[in-house]
């Protein structure tokens, strides 16, 4: 197991932490619950280090990025960010991740930590261009500040932010530089700062300075979990594998066939959807967890892919992989024998 550059800081802030994607991480600090509200209400700030970030660079290197991804990265202005996927030859994903284009010559990728073994090998087997792949993922540490509040207090430290939702500045911190993007996996308002592993933890503590001003909470995976399933957030592992067809997902705005090829185009342009993403509002007590089966009357449909009680509604919602064609009309969920009742909702559940 690996250890992120805050590890020894976090655990003397009280955090407990757990195994996730090779790394051990926090789960939560006080509690779940508390700081799942105060990404809500106020700002909420997560060790994000376990992530994995690769340069790709070189005077091909748009056209490196448009084959190897699902989304169009033709007129993609610098200092923008943009998720996509990232597929292979079958069209089931490999990954889905952010990509931040620096000039025409130069992008950084962000890719999932359990993944980034496999991202690299993906990678560098589909370079069609001639571009220099490096990756950066044991250099580069980050830090998310998530909330209402992120902005104020993101700003106590960098003074000028990102204006929009998935763009991105060159910041400076104690001299050197640092990568301040407006991005997150809350969706509340938030910041992304990207540095030097030996800067992390001056940040973490430069931060934590303002806690008083903006009643801060650390917050570890646990409420970023039921943060990202209450938006309706996909996560790999969960919603997709390398076995799910791109277009089951309800992402076909980030994957544009009209391009002249990417990396698992003819696949999804041959095959048709056997499957889609819902969402679910239980409306009997219980919670839906991640493989409960899914029923329509007594039908079964499809399996639950992440599920959770929400704080901010004070109901159990869920995610679900079903039948492309199934109705929805009479949905259950057998939860150990138990069915709950449920209706087909539209998502994202909650959205700021």
């Amino acid at each position: 197991m690996k250890k992120t550059v805050l590890y020894d800081r976090l655990a003397e802030l009280g955090g407990k932490f757990v195994e996730f994607g090779g790394f051990f991480m926090p789960v939560q600090f006080l509690g779940i619950l508390g700081e799942h509200r105060a990404v809500r209400s106020g700002v909420g700030i997560f060790d994000v280090s376990h992530m994995g970030e690769f340069l790709l660079e070189g005077e091909n290197a748009e056209k490196e990025i448009n084959y190897l991804f699902t989304n169009d990265f033709s007129k993609m202005p610098a200092g923008k960010v943009r998720y996509t996927l990232m597929c292979n030859t079958d069209g089931g994903i490999v990954d889905d991740l952010l990509v931040y284009k620096v000039n025409d010559a130069k992008y950084y990728l962000v890719v999932n930590a359990s993944n980034i073994d496999k991202d690299r090998e993906h990678i560098l087997t589909n370079l069609k261009y001639g571009s220099k792949f490096t990756d950066l993922s044991d250099k580069i540490s980050m830090i998310a500040v998530q909330g209402p509040l992120a902005a104020a207090l993101t700003g106590e430290i960098f003074g000028k932010l990102p204006e929009g939702f998935y763009t991105f500045i060159f910041s400076k911190f104690a001299g050197h530089d640092v990568v301040v993007s407006r991005t997150g996996y809350t969706g509340e308002d938030g910041f992304e700062i990207y540095s030097e592993n030996a800067l992390t933890v001056d940040i973490l503590n430069e931060l934590l300075k303002f806690n008083d001003k903006y009643n801060t909470a650390l917050a570890g995976l646990g409420s970023r979990d039921t943060l990202r399933l209450e938006s309706a957030m996909p996560l790999y592992g969960h919603e997709m594998n390398a076995e799910t067809l791109a277009t089951e997902l309800g992402l076909d705005a980030y994957i544009k066939i009209g391009k002249a090829d990417f990396v698992g185009k003819a696949a999804l342009t041959s095959k048709k959807p056997k499957y889609r993403r819902i969402g679910l509002k239980i409306t009997d007590k219980g919670i839906a967890r991640e493989g409960c089966k899914v029923l329509n009357g007594s039908e079964e449909i499809g399996h639950v892919t992440s599920g959770t009680m929400s704080p901010t509604l004070g109901y159990s919602v869920a995610m679900a992989r079903v039948g492309v064609d199934s109705d929805t009309s009479d949905i259950y969920v057998d939860v150990r024998g138990r069915p709950l009742k449920a209706e087909a909702v539209a998502m994202p559940f909650y959205k700021r």
